[in-house]
This record gives structure tokens, sequence and C-alpha cells, in this order.
């Protein structure tokens, strides 16, 4: 009895042993700290909480092959790249688009006209999502970017200028929360 009391003890004091080998966790949410992708391991760069107002939306997880705290890198350079969104609560997928779509005009406005139809295509991936459902959005360099909901692959958008413009979202000049952004570059938290 002393023997398990000492265990549970020891685990509310020091959050890493009742952490897994391999995974890292924020607000609950546990990643593991390295993705397969199209034959390539790709490591965590950061994870951060997005928050909007006073409501923690979802925990983002940043995957890269070569991992930085240069923004800039991380978007324009042509390594494999993945961003997790695991949502805290239940979000109207609409709402979710025009978020995207807000990121794309304030970090990549003068790209909007040749990236207009692939938004909207990208709008028709996103559905409703509830508490614990996930998003990933995965850039093979040189190839397409992919689309997973909860770990089912819902389709591909074209084009290494409509990836960098995405991953500008969170990463770009105008981020769609800055303390997210800081945790995505491993600057904070997460």
């Amino acid at each position: 009895m002393k023997k398990i009391l000492i265990a549970v003890l020891a685990a509310l004091l020091c959050p890493a042993f009742a952490q897994a080998p391999g995974t890292k966790t924020l607000k609950g949410v546990t990643l593991p700290v390295t993705l397969g992708r199209s034959g390539k391991i790709l490591s965590l760069n950061g994870m951060g909480i997005r928050t909007k107002v006073v409501f923690k939306v979802y925990v983002g997880a940043l995957y890269v092959e070569r991992p930085s705290k240069a923004a800039d890198e991380l978007i324009s350079s042509e390594q494999d790249k993945a961003m997790e969104l695991v949502f805290l609560r239940g979000v109207d997928g609409k709402a979710i688009a025009d978020a995207i779509d807000e990121g794309f005009k304030k970090n990549s406005k003068e790209l909007l006209p040749a990236l207009r139809e692939r938004m909207d295509k990208l709008r028709g991936f996103i559905p409703d999502l509830k508490k614990g459902d996930k998003i990933l959005f995965a850039y093979a360099g040189g190839k397409n970017l992919s689309v997973e909901i909860n770990g089912r692959n819902i389709g591909e958008i074209e084009g290494r200028d409509f990836a960098d413009a995405l991953f500008r979202c969170w990463l770009g000049n105008f981020p769609a929360d800055k303390d997210l952004k800081k945790g995505l570059l491993g600057e904070i938290g997460g």
C-alpha cells in the first residue's frame, strides 16, 4: 500500500512520470514527438494553444524535418512539414474555414487571386468538429498538401505556394495567435 501511495504522489508531483516516453502533453493533449510521413520522420518543433478571446480552441503541434526557431525558414523551406490541430471544444467548420481565410488575407494578400480556388477547396474539406477531433495539414516537399480529419485522408491541395500560405497562417508576420506561434517555434510552453 505504501508503494502505491508513493508512486501516486510521485506521478502527481512530477508530471514527467505521468507522460509516456516519446510524447509531449499540453492542456491534456498528448502527442508524439515524432511523426512518420511519406517515409520520413518529422520531429515536433513545438506546441501551443490557440486562444480566441478567452476560449482555448485547440492545441497546435508543428512537425518538421529540421527543427528551427526561424519562422521564415520553416515556411519557405522545401522540407516536409505538418501542422496538427487537436480541438479542445466543438467548433463549426465554417468558423474554422473563415479563420484560415483570414490568415491567408493577413499573411498572403498578394497571392489571394492565385490561391482563391484552392482556398475554396480547403473550405469544403473542413467539417464541424467536436472536442478531441484532429485536423492534420501535411506538406510533402515538392508535392501536395494533404488534409486529414481524425486520421482519415480527406483530400489534397496542389502547390507549394498554397502550403506556404497555409503555414503562414500560424507562423507568418500576422499569426492567428502570437503565443501559439511562439509555442510552435519552441519559444514558450509546450
